[in-house]
């Protein structure tokens, strides 16, 4: 039904000269919650005076304003329900109900709602179970009630031990999600999913991989029927591979990806040109966005971002140009304005960065966040325009944090703009004082400043805090095998060997 007839529809309804039964109503429903406002079928709740609405029609208004993320109609309706006391709640409107509560009321409101499901008496239906479990786990506060309510299940599917998985990676605490995992008693494809995801969410990329290179081996076995790699599987480990430079394993995974008919939509593609970017195959990227038959706006972002992250300005700004005019419809997004952004910082487009960064606020409406606010800043930074950065930063509608202090200290170092590199790292320090990194770049100003005084007094502060400087870490691949190193690491195995082959050389030089 297409809208124009859903809204002749609608009004139809209130000329019945009998009141509407039931099964029309419900027939009427999904395609007028799809097609026009939900307030057309609103009205038809109305439409008899001597009839309560069935359950039914109850269950089509929550379900389709849940849907329709309108979680604040969903809830007053189902109150006006509940008041009623006709008709009763049946257990499908739970489920839609709970996602409304988490998203208007908070913290607790899952167990205003589960003390309704046990009245109810469908406290055993594994939908609503599963529901009240995921709602708990939005919040840190009611981890314990889900916890509570698992433990007490009479029958877990693994249906109920995944939502507790996604739950608790969802909240960072990534050990009580993996002591899960293994305690689950059959896995499925969703339950590998969800670790790997939430390994991949908390920026655990190694533990993914690992977990991802596990289910490739158990589905091979003789044992792994049914736990074959799907989409979700792809894009997680692809995300990996891409933020620890494993390029060898993303290959493979692009090679599995198409042996098993998994790279047909925009989602896999995605995410194949986010990977080969962030690991600097920029040739294959573009092959693989040339491909995708249906770009999406995110295929087009991960184009234009790839180029920006490696310098390639004209070309990221190029294909920001196709969008606009290959007639697709799609339009930029935040995301787009930041690679454009990105592209205008590394090729020093001041202009350019002007012109995206208004072209934004006034063309689309997009209302600048912190990570726009940096690239601006640090594009006028690295020009040398600190004037300019700093009425950027007296500006923001929004707080400055360590992005924007952090893009003009680097416009600072570039341009030895000492006194405006001392006033950032003062702020840096005042939103993270246990940072030793940022008291040792003060220190290192103040001696180009000559204030010595200062630098004893800075150093001697960093000793009495016993504040760190977070050391850098890097990834590098040899044959199939990942080794991670920080910063004057000593922790390898073969520490000393590879301190002696960096020594000879270094003595090359």
């Amino acid at each position: 039904m297409h809208s124009s007839q859903s809204s002749q529809a609608a009004p139809s309804l209130s000329h019945h000269s009998r009141p509407c039964p039931d099964s029309f109503l419900r027939l009427q429903a999904p395609p007028l919650l799809h097609s026009s406002p939900l307030q057309s079928l609103l009205r038809s709740l109305h439409l008899r005076p001597r009839r309560i609405p069935n359950v039914y029609l109850y269950t089509a208004m929550i379900t389709a304003y849940a849907s329709h993320s309108d979680h604040t109609s969903a809830l007053l309706l189902y109150r006006n329900m509940v008041r009623r006391r006709r008709p009763w709640p049946n257990h499908f409107i739970y489920p839609h109900v709970l996602k409304s509560c988490t998203q208007v009321v908070g913290p607790g409101s899952a167990r205003m709602v589960h003390c309704q499901v046990l009245r109810s008496g469908f406290e055993q239906y594994p939908v609503v179970q599963t529901a009240l479990l995921d709602a708990y786990l939005r919040f840190w506060s009611d981890v314990e009630s889900a916890r509570l309510l698992f433990d007490e299940m009479t029958e877990r599917n693994v249906v109920s031990w995944t939502a507790m998985i996604s739950g608790y990676t969802r909240l960072g605490q990534i050990g009580n999600a993996v002591l899960l995992f293994e305690e689950m008693p059959e896995r499925d494809v969703p339950s590998w999913n969800a670790l790997i995801a939430g390994y991949t969410q908390n920026g655990l990329f190694m533990e993914a991989l690992s977990l991802f290179r596990r289910m490739i081996a158990v589905e091979a076995g003789a044992w792994g029927q049914g736990n074959r790699p799907n989409q979700v599987t792809a894009v997680c480990s692809l995300s990996a591979c891409g933020h620890t430079g494993m390029l060898r394993l993303g290959k493979w995974i692009h090679g599995y990806v198409y042996r098993n008919g998994l790279g047909l939509d925009s989602f896999v593609s995605n995410a194949l040109v986010d990977m080969y970017g962030k690991c600097g195959c920029l040739k294959e990227a573009r092959r693989v966005f040339d491909r995708t038959l249906e770009r999406s706006l995110t295929s087009w972002n991960s184009m234009i971002n790839c180029l920006a992250l490696h310098g390639q300005s004209q070309n990221a700004i190029s294909v920001f140009e196709e969008m606009m005019t290959c007639g697709s419809g799609v339009k930029p997004d935040e995301v787009t304005f930041i690679g454009l952004l990105n592209a205008c910082t590394h090729g020093g487009l001041v202009e350019k960065g002007w012109l995206y960064f208004e072209l934004m606020t006034q063309n689309y409406g997009i209302e600048p966040q912190i990570e726009h606010y940096g690239c601006l800043v640090d594009l006028l930074g690295r020009a040398g325009q600190f004037e300019e950065a700093m009425e950027v930063v007296r500006g923001m509608r929004i707080e400055p944090d360590e992005v924007i202090w952090g893009s003009l200290l680097n416009g600072c170092k570039i341009h030895g703009h000492t006194d405006l590199a001392e006033f950032s790292i003062k702020k840096l320090i005042d939103m993270d004082p246990n940072n030793g990194g940022y008291g040792i770049m003060l220190a290192n100003i103040y001696g180009e400043l000559g204030k010595w005084d200062e630098v004893r007094k800075v150093r001697k502060v960093l000793k009495e805090q016993n504040a760190h400087k977070t050391p850098g870490c890097s990834w590098i691949e040899i044959d199939d095998q990942v080794h991670q190193f920080y910063s004057v690491d000593k922790t390898h195995p073969r520490t000393e060997e590879i301190y002696n082959t960096l020594e000879s050389l270094i003595s090359l030089y």
